[in-house]
Order: C-alpha cells, then structure tokens, then sequence
C-alpha cells in the first residue's frame, strides 16, 4: 500500500521517461492555458512511449466536455483531470466517456464536501489558485469524506510531502513546480527526491496503519 504518485506538467519524454524510471504512477500533460502546456501531438508522442501501466492523466480547465473526450481518446490518456469550474453535468458526461477521471478543486470550495456528486473517481484539492504551485493550509482538507480518493497538491515538494501524507493519509500525491528547475523542465534530482521522500512517509504510514487498521486506498481497477 504505497502513495500513488503524479508527476504533472510533463512536457517532453525526456522527463517522462525519468519519472517512470524512478517508479511513478502517473504522468500528467497540461492541455489547459499554462507555461507547461503542450500541444495534441506533443501528448501524443509522450504517451506513446510510456508502459501501459502508468497513467498518462491529460489536464484540462474549463474545456468543453466533448472536446475532452476528443482529445483524451486521440492522445490514448488513461484518465483525464478536469481543473476548472466544470458543473456536475459537464463532469459525468466525461465520466461516461473516458476511463477515468480526477476533479480538481481548491481547497476552500464548499464542493469538497459533496465531491460525489460529480461522478468523477478521484478528487485532487489544490491551492486557492488552482495550478498556481501554492502551498494551502492542509485542514482544510482533513474533511473530505474520502481520503482514499484524495489527491493532494498545491507547492508540494521533497522538503514537505512527508507532512502531507502524516497529516491527511491521502491515496495519491501531485507535483508540478516543485521538481522542476524552470516552468516545464524537470529536475532529475527533485523528481528523485521526492519519490524518495513519499516512500519514507509510507514506511512510516505502513507502521501506523498495522496498528490501526484500514479498509485501503482507491482500487483503479473499479473505475
């Protein structure tokens, strides 16, 4: 039972390949305005050259529902992230069509409380200003009915992530910014340390949850 991790605003296979090498979940491209945005071809050539067993998650914010579609069965993603103010019908009408599908909020929406309502299979709480690489206060999530649907992001980085995974036992882990060493070039030594930091946390989650017990984190293979 380990921490699934994203690495997001992937721009190049380079870094792609990197963050698969060090065992990462997910890999995720940002087709939503942003200085990590890449084109549909881009996508599709970072895609095609991961296993199929890693996630390739496409971003996008405020996007028409069938244009989402569209481009995530084009590019083959494997779960799409919906990032901006999508209403409930806008979510499930992607749900239906794609594998499957993250929404994300900032921390302070009165909708984390009835996440459910949007169909989607995750949920990723994000800083105030979604996308913006800010760290937020992480009570403010400690009241999402679901933690082993949580995704946690927002100015995450290998100094901090240990605390975010303590305090809120969440299924997964975003990052962006901080493993980068410009805005859309990853750092091969933060990507690295930060794998390494999720995993010390979850030796030390593992200890805690033998004593605890625990029903286990979000089963992909539902979706």
């Amino acid at each position: 039972m380990t921490t699934f991790i994203k690495f997001c605003g992937i721009t190049n296979e380079s870094d792609a390949l990197v963050a698969v090498g060090l065992g990462v979940d997910a890999i995720g491209v940002i087709f939503a305005p942003s200085k990590r945005q890449v084109s549909v071809a881009t996508a599709g050539d970072i895609v095609r050259r991961l296993p199929h067993d890693v996630r390739t998650v496409g971003v996008f914010r405020d996007e028409a529902p069938l244009r989402v579609v569209e481009i995530a069965n084009q590019v083959g993603l494997s779960c799409v992230q919906l990032h901006g103010h999508e209403s409930i019908n806008d979510v499930r009408f992607v749900a239906e069509r794609v594998p499957s599908v993250i929404k994300a909020l900032p921390a302070t929406s009165p909708w984390i409380a009835s996440f459910s309502e949007f169909g989607a299979d995750l949920l990723l709480v994000d800083g105030p200003s979604p996308g913006s690489g800010e760290l937020f206060d992480w009570r403010l999530a400690e009241g999402v009915e679901d933690a082993d649907r949580l995704i946690v992001s927002g100015g995450l980085t290998p100094e901090n992530v240990h605390g975010a995974i303590e305090q809120l036992r969440p299924f997964g882990v975003d990052v962006a910014s901080g493993i980068e060493m410009t805005p859309g070039v990853k750092d091969p030594r933060k990507m690295k340390a930060f794998v390494d930091a999720v995993r010390r946390a979850d030796e030390v989650a593992a200890g805690r949850r033998d004593i605890e017990g625990g029903d286990g984190p979000f089963d992909w293979s539902r979706s």
